[in-house]
């Protein structure tokens, strides 16, 4: 056998016993890692101030919040008072295709003789989607929504426009309010989808424009009631 064949075949074994060597060294160091016990470096990071301490009222927090992006505000006393508001919408978008499929909403609507779909017939043409909401977050101005209602997924994302009601009772400051109020609700029944609207859909992925409506509703508006019924 040729001498350089033979030192090719030591060179060999010798990185392979060199990286099996290195190898081992790594998972040592990550069993006595896994092994060792070590204090939280930040053991109270949920508890620190991540955003400045709120003075003002949540009502006002959150319609600043949902304004700055391009969301739409409209605080109702009473049925009625949401009832001349959408009747003032309708006009200046020309809706006649609305849509609510919620018992609840649906009721609310028929009680003030209020016109609207309550089936999924012509679904493709439809304008407005209104649904309830699973709370209203102050701080960023996000409405929370899951599909644990009869709305479903469909009817806050396919219409141009989305209007959501709410009660004052499900306004909370931060996400983590939002979350404990769905825990208090459903308990180990968790919705299996949660996702938080922040404005219009919106884009800039083409030439760095943006273009709401890209993804969902190209407009957002938030009634908040405060005597529904």
């Amino acid at each position: 056998m040729k001498p350089w064949i033979t030192t090719s075949k030591v060179l060999f074994f010798s990185l392979m016993k060199d990286n099996t060597t290195a190898k081992e060294q790594i998972l040592k160091k990550i069993r006595k890692a896994l092994l060792e016990k070590r204090e939280n470096p930040y053991p109270n990071l949920e508890e620190s101030p991540l955003y400045k301490q709120n003075t003002d009222e949540l009502e006002v927090l959150f319609a600043e919040q949902l304004t700055a992006v391009a969301g739409n505000f409209i605080f109702c006393e009473d049925g009625i008072d949401f009832f001349e508001n959408m009747l003032q919408l309708a006009d200046q978008y020309k809706w006649r295709k609305i849509y609510c499929w919620e018992p609840e909403l649906q009721a609310f609507l028929s009680k003030y003789e209020f016109p609207f779909y309550q089936t999924d017939k012509d679904f493709d043409q439809a304008e407005v989607g209104i649904t309830l909401c699973e709370a209203l977050i102050a701080r960023n101005g996000s409405v929370m929504v899951s599909n644990q209602g009869a709305a479903g997924r469909r009817l806050s994302i396919f219409p141009h426009h989305h209007i959501v009601i709410a009660k004052t009772s499900q306004l909370v400051l931060d996400l983590k309010d939002a979350f404990q109020m769905l825990k208090n609700k459903y308990g180990n029944q968790i919705p299996s989808m949660i996702s938080n609207i922040t404005g219009p859909s919106r884009t800039a992925d083409i030439e760095k424009t943006l273009v709401l409506g890209a993804h969902g509703p190209k407009e957002l508006f938030v009634f908040l009631i405060d005597d529904f019924s």
